[in-house]
């Protein structure tokens, strides 16, 4: 199992698992990723910018996030609750799990390598939202040890539950 930064040629395998987390959600009646979000050219997009990783067993990518070390307009202003910290953090969008890999552990794997960039990056926390019907997802996030911080809304006007963790410096 590897974790890495992707390559554009990678785009088929990763719109693939996108695509089947798509349709999960369509069938779990949860209104997220739907009406072509995210796309190809959102992800084209993240890889030139450098922010793909994913997560391979021999050369199929099996899991696949944006995680990106800059500063988000979608998370300056939060209602109903506040941060847990104001300095550097790192955030994780558009995670996906192949259908035939879930529950085998490689989400977890995922947010423990994305916070091993993170120290490495000096960021204080990890900040990552999800859907309010996304149970499986708020599962996973609070499996994870990241604490329910209040809500924000996306560029699009859909509300988010969004969550942080602070990460602890050895």
């Amino acid at each position: 199992m590897k974790f890495l930064k992707t390559e554009i040629e990678d785009i088929p395998q990763l719109m693939e698992i996108i695509k089947e987390a798509q349709v999960y959600l369509k069938n779990e009646g949860i209104d997220q990723w739907q009406n072509d979000y995210p796309n190809s050219q959102v992800i084209k997009e993240d890889i030139k910018n450098g922010n793909v990783y994913v997560i391979k067993i021999k050369d199929r990518v099996v899991a696949t996030a944006a995680i990106i070390f800059a500063d988000d307009p979608t998370y300056d202003q939060i209602y109903q609750g506040k941060w847990l910290s104001q300095g550097k953090y790192g955030v994780i969008h558009r995670a996906a799990v192949a259908e035939d890999y879930k529950g085998q552990g490689i989400a977890s794997k995922f947010f423990k390598e994305t916070e091993k960039i993170a120290l490495k990056k000096r960021s204080e926390s990890i900040r990552i939202d999800t859907h309010q019907d996304n149970l499986s997802m708020q599962r996973l996030i609070e499996k994870e040890n990241f604490k329910y911080c209040g809500i924000i809304y996306t560029e699009d006007g859909s509300k988010r539950l969004a969550y942080e963790k602070i990460l602890k410096r050895e």
